[in-house]
């Protein structure tokens, strides 16, 4: 676990020491938050909205779960802020599948969904309304808004409570929280992890000396489905990796293919290693699924 995450989420006695000192700091955050998404102008876009979010710092799964509840549709469009891109402003990632641009542009999280959603497109953009306005110009019949629980749109909000809670119920920075817990009651749908959705991972194309690399939020969340490895290569999430320190440590401990998650997976395409694939999906709830499609009928 990086120093960080330890921080939020096993923090040592001297970190929780700092934790308390900054509670002031937490405090005005966590009512700026509150009131920022209560009080901000009403929009309703005239189109389906899914919102996927979470209150807790680092990855619950939005991603996947996008993915899965995203499949079943045609003419939709994913958006998504585009989180580590090396580009601003507006871009669209695909159309329809037809990817429209590469992974420094888009981010790793938007070409992932981009190569597995074949009957989406897929935007990425700090401004969500201008994305959602762009993907109505691109036909789109329903959108999936990545992190949307903070925007005052009208949409059907899901927030995601994973297993792995944050130590203290403070917002940032004494705690991982975005705002209070009381914010799940405004949740339309409460998905919570090991009850309404599970990740279920699947190793493909392994090979005899794995070594690990990943750039993903809460890595820790990796082991219970981590087979032997040779080494462990861990950087900050979303992070784009250096391919001469890779191929420096792959050498050394004479691996003989990268593991690495389906987001990692898509900044390596031109390393040219082996790649073994912990490939993950998510099983959720039919009923969670119902009410999407309902709502989905009810706004078309």
């Amino acid at each position: 676990m990086r120093k960080i995450e330890q921080y939020f989420f096993a923090p040592s006695a001297p970190q929780k020491i700092l934790a308390f000192c900054l509670l002031p700091f937490s405090f005005v955050y966590c009512i700026v938050a509150t009131y920022k998404r209560k009080f901000a102008r009403f929009l309703d876009f005239g189109i389906p909205i899914i919102s996927v979010g979470n209150l807790v710092l680092g990855g619950s799964g939005k991603s996947p779960f996008i993915l899965e509840i995203a499949k079943d549709y045609q003419d939709s469009c994913v958006i998504l802020r585009g989180y580590g891109r090396k580009s601003k402003g507006l871009q669209i990632v695909s159309i329809r599948g037809e990817i429209q641009t590469n992974v420094q542009n888009a981010g790793d999280e938007a070409i992932m969904l981009a190569k597995n959603l074949p009957n989406a497109s897929v935007i990425v953009s700090e401004n969500r309304q201008k994305a959602i306005i762009k993907a109505k110009e691109l036909g789109a019949k329903v959108i999936f808004l990545d992190d949307g629980f903070r925007f005052n749109f009208k949409k059907l909000n899901i927030l995601l409570r994973p297993k792995l809670e944050p130590y203290f119920s403070f917002c940032i920075p004494s705690g991982g929280y975005r705002e209070h817990k009381r914010a799940y009651k405004n949740a339309d749908i409460l998905a919570r992890e090991g009850v309404d959705y599970e990740r279920k991972v699947q190793l493909l194309s392994p090979t005899k000396r794995m070594l690990l690399l990943t750039a993903i939020a809460n890595p820790s969340r990796l082991n219970d489905y981590l087979p032997d490895v040779v080494g462990k290569i861990i950087l900050n999430d979303h992070c784009f990796f250096d391919k001469s320190k890779i191929l420096e440590e792959y050498t050394r401990l004479e691996a003989t293919s990268l593991l690495v998650t389906q987001k990692d997976a898509t900044k390596l395409e031109e390393f040219g290693l082996p790649l073994s694939l912990l490939h993950l999906e998510m099983q959720i709830n039919p009923a969670i699924k119902q009410t999407i499609a309902e709502y989905i009928a009810k706004e078309s």
